[in-house]
């Protein structure tokens, strides 16, 4: 079977053809707010997980899930990576009425992700306390740490499988389905918590048993989409690796697995940095910033990812005019809702850290750290966005740097630095200053691709 008939009337749907047709504001709509809901309910799901673990097991055990999150998300986004470089080629494709391509991408993402993930679980199998330690599994975390590592390592194909097929959902231009695979997971996981932490007393392995049966979820219900709702039909043909197909992927894709990759080093070096200055509490409290980081920011990162599908398709069918009314819609919007966040975060910081833990020092270190590391948060959106239609465009040497400019250029330095001179402050003053430089960067580099590419040829110059 080829791809189905578009099911433009469809309630749960957008057919791929409508990226291309309806109001950029309709689509950001459409596209934004199912992403931003799928992310606020994955987000939710760790936050919680969080919270149980910290409130049922100790501070300790948060330490331990800031280790061991960062080694899963790592390998995880692979799929992740493989996603979105499939994905920008399968929106382009669409959007050039190259349907076959389109098939042969998304085969060819499929056994990529497998086979890659397979093997990162291996590796992770055979040397885990090596890994637990150059992540920051120092002194008390180690054991806690390993004992939630190994079960969630087991299901981390499955999310690898999910992710990729989540961004691919997203290029079809079907984003409540997609909404609906990253919200599965999340109340699986939350209740299975209560089960195996709070009622059966599992501790460590319990949260990380509940977390690996929610990966499989989330892929069961990509796995039905693809068999009864997706456009893409796919044959055992298109699952035969492409070397031009596979390197077009890794070209785009890397550029995703490239910022997880660098945003693991900062982990690295921020777990290490934070147990020399502060020790496992100071660990525990950027437990709890990274995880509002992901919380917090969930309307923005759901803009984002509503804007690459469309983005995406009109790159291919060369509406430039679309692509560049995108661009700063999503920009405004996102500005927006990143302005929001920030007074809520600068505002009741107290009584969000208060929910986490009943460890004093955490409740008095953690608000400030947390109005620091958020402080420019109104300005990422230029940066988030930036960075976005690089990789929509299929631009994948731009889209690289940029997405390295934050962690890997900026922050990465300034935290080595700067707690020399400033301790624990030093780190979370890094923050605010690597989003405001890096924001600066990609604002330069998308006016002058919007002035140079977009403007001059919808001005017919």
């Amino acid at each position: 079977m080829g791809l189905s008939k578009p099911r433009a009337n469809s309630i749960m749907a957008l057919s791929s053809t409508e990226l291309g047709t309806l109001s950029i504001k309709q689509l950001l709509i459409k596209q934004s707010v199912p992403a931003s809901i799928g992310i606020l309910f994955m987000s939710v799901n760790i936050l919680i997980d969080t919270i149980f673990v910290g409130q049922w097991i100790g501070s300790l055990a948060i330490a331990a899930v800031s280790v061991v999150l960062p080694i899963t998300f790592l390998i995880s986004s692979l799929g992740m990576a493989l996603g979105i470089g499939g994905s920008s080629i399968i929106s382009r494709a669409l959007g050039a009425d190259n349907h076959e391509k389109a098939l042969k991408t998304f085969g060819n993402q499929v056994m990529m992700t497998l086979n890659l993930a397979v093997i990162a679980v291996i590796i992770g199998s055979f040397y885990s306390e090596e890994v637990l330690l150059l992540f920051g599994a120092n002194g008390e975390i180690m054991k806690p740490a390993k004992e939630f590592f190994i079960p969630v390592l087991y299901g981390v194909p499955f999310l690898a499988l999910c992710m990729m097929g989540n961004t691919v959902i997203r290029a079809e231009g079907k984003p409540k389905f997609a909404m609906i695979a990253m919200i599965i997971p999340a109340f699986s996981n939350i209740i299975l918590d209560i089960i195996f932490i709070k009622f059966m007393d599992l501790g460590m392995f319990g949260a990380a048993l509940a977390t690996s049966i929610s990966y499989f979820m989330c892929f069961a219900f990509i796995l039905w989409f693809f068999i009864f709702k997706s456009e893409l039909r796919l044959h055992l043909k298109h699952y035969a690796l492409n070397f031009k197909i596979v390197s077009e992927i890794t070209s785009l894709g890397f550029v995703t697995f490239a910022r997880q990759g660098v945003v693991a080093i900062l982990s690295i070096i921020l777990n290490h940095t934070l147990f020399i200055y502060g020790g496992e509490h100071s660990v525990a409290v950027y437990g709890i910033i990274s995880r509002m980081l992901m919380f917090a920011l969930f309307p923005i990162l759901g803009v984002t990812q509503g804007f690459l599908p469309i983005a995406g398709y009109n790159y291919g069918a060369k509406n430039y005019v679309r692509v560049s009314e995108t661009i700063s819609t999503s920009i405004k919007w996102a500005g927006i809702l990143a302005t929001l966040i920030f007074i809520v975060i600068l505002t009741f910081a107290e009584p969000i850290v208060a929910v986490f833990s009943t460890d004093e020092s955490i409740i008095k270190e953690t608000p400030n750290a947390l109005r620091l590391v958020f402080a420019a948060s109104p300005i990422i959106a230029i940066q988030l966005i930036g960075a976005a239609y690089f990789q929509a465009a299929g631009k994948a040497f731009p889209a690289l740097l940029l997405t390295l400019t934050k962690q890997g250029f900026f922050l990465i330095p300034l935290i080595l630095i700067l707690p020399n001179y400033y301790g624990i402050f030093g780190v979370w003053i890094s923050f605010p200053i690597a989003d405001v430089l890096s924001t600066l960067v990609t604002g330069f580099f998308l006016k002058r691709e919007m002035n140079r590419k977009l403007t001059h040829v919808q001005d017919g110059i």
